[in-house]
């Protein structure tokens, strides 16, 4: 067995390792998510995950269907070190093996150790089956797709080129972002899905089109306008106690918290009919976020993509909740002097993701809990809108942020107004509607919209038409 130096962590060098994750028994991603906790309690740093997969079962074909992914680790253990400190965390949770491949609750295997072949009773590295299975390479290819299997000649084949090698798997596997236990997951690579249409509750007097229309103390007023949300087809609302439209006034954590929490917990508590509603909380303050989550919102919906409040990021991670991290530069107050893309609104854009998805990522936040937005009208002027509007398909198949559900939030926004000439947000339905259009063709997931029940005929349609 050869060895790669690697870097020293008190005293004992630090080793990189792959480890696939699987489950298909009971609350198959809690059970993945708790698999990483552990990983990480046990000086086992889980650095990156892939997506989640829920892929058709092999070998054992009688059973229900998995979660698959694959994380990167750091860890100063040797191979059979990790190997027991898997098998232990497998037991903990309760794996109970009963037929060889067969169904399980959590599934940890080691496929890789730096660039090394280890070879014992109990471990073979790399993992001798790893090649031949789709449910792994998928997943390993989010994060080394172009590296080779370990005493690989320069001219052989790539992870990504063996993945690609394949036979097609039947039914083909698609990702799947967790949202809560009452609503189902996003599958962003499921070319038949539905789009989500997230409503806009601005509790806040001063927002860009619909400041002062909705009270945060005004439950009766709140429970008509969720109730219509959700008959007009709403399936996620997004609730912001803050404007931040340009040059917009920040408020404050408390002023913020004091306007949402309330609302949401009446939401919860007072309207049946919500039950199977997503919450997502419209904030760029950690604090708010998890006072809005403790109340009942499962997303946090963060404009500045956890640039704007170191917090945010670490929170989002402890607290589990699915985060949508939009593309921002500087702050509302200061994004319009920064609509600068030389190279490209695309291309800029996809790199500042990447280094959104990696800091994200660092933090703690598992990839499969992550929405992306490539943030229209927030450091964009009309041609760079209409630019991600032509070619979102392209943001969407950037290397490194593939699989990712993306949301894209058009609704009334001033290049709609500039090209129509219609200057009073509330009037721009039709132009809106072209553009949630142009969104859904382009592969959104979920379209953030004011006009629920006219978007949500303009999405049935929308996905009519593409999502085929």
């Amino acid at each position: 067995m050869e060895s790669f130096m690697r870097p020293v962590h008190d005293g004992r060098q630090l080793h990189r390792a792959f480890i696939a994750l699987g489950s298909n028994m009971g609350n198959r991603i809690d059970m993945i998510e708790k698999a990483c906790i552990e990983l990480d309690k046990a000086n086992i740093r889980v650095k990156r995950t892939s997506s989640l997969f829920e892929t058709a079962p092999m070998y054992v074909l009688e059973q229900d269907t998995f979660i698959n992914g694959v994380c990167e680790v750091e860890t100063t253990l040797s191979p059979i070190e990790l190997l027991d400190a898997v098998q232990s965390i497998e037991n903990a949770l309760g794996r109970k093996k009963l037929i060889d491949k067969g169904p399980r609750s959590i599934d940890l295997d080691l496929l890789l150790y730096d660039q090394e072949i280890f070879e014992h009773e109990r471990l073979n590295i790399p993992h001798k089956l790893m090649l031949e299975r789709d449910f792994v390479l998928r997943p390993l290819c989010q994060l080394i797709p172009h590296e080779r299997p370990p005493h690989s000649k320069s001219n052989s084949s790539t992870y990504l080129e063996h993945l690609k090698a394949l036979p097609p798997p039947e039914p083909t596997p698609h990702s799947t972002t967790p949202i809560s236990a009452t609503f189902p997951s996003i599958h962003a690579t499921d070319p038949t899905r539905n789009t989500h249409v997230m409503a806009i509750l601005n509790l806040t007097p001063d927002s860009f089109s619909d400041g002062g229309v909705h009270s945060p103390s005004d439950f009766t007023q709140l429970t008509q306008t969720v109730r219509n949300f959700v008959a007009s087809g709403a399936t996620i609302i997004d609730i912001g106690g803050e404007s931040t439209r340009p040059g917009s006034t920040p408020v404050g954590a408390d002023e913020e918290i004091a306007r949402v929490v309330p609302a949401i917990t009446h939401i919860r508590q007072a309207i049946p009919e919500a039950a199977h509603i997503a919450i997502s909380i419209d904030t760029y303050r950690a604090r708010v976020a998890e006072a809005a989550c403790a109340a009942g919102a499962d997303i946090i919906n963060d404009v500045s993509g956890g640039l704007l409040d170191p917090d945010m990021l670490p929170t989002a991670a402890r607290i589990r909740k699915s985060i949508i991290l939009m593309h921002m530069r500087g702050t509302p107050q200061t994004m319009t002097s920064l609509a600068s893309y030389p190279n490209g609104v695309i291309s800029e854009v996809a790199v500042e993701m990447r280094k959104r998805l990696a800091a994200a990522e660092a933090a703690g936040i598992r990839r499969w809990r992550i929405i992306l937005d490539p943030g229209l009208g927030f450091a964009k002027n009309q041609p760079h809108d209409l630019e991600i509007l032509r070619n979102l398909h392209q943001l969407k198949e950037s290397e490194g942020l593939e699989c990712l559900p993306w949301l894209m939030g058009p609704s009334r926004k001033r290049f709609i107004g500039h090209i129509t000439g219609v200057k009073t947000p509330k009037e721009r339905v039709w132009g809106t509607a072209a553009t949630v259009t142009a969104s859904v063709a382009g592969g959104a997931d979920i379209v953030r919209v004011h006009d629920v029940k006219e978007m949500w005929q303009a999405t049935k349609v929308a996905d009519a038409i593409y999502r085929v």
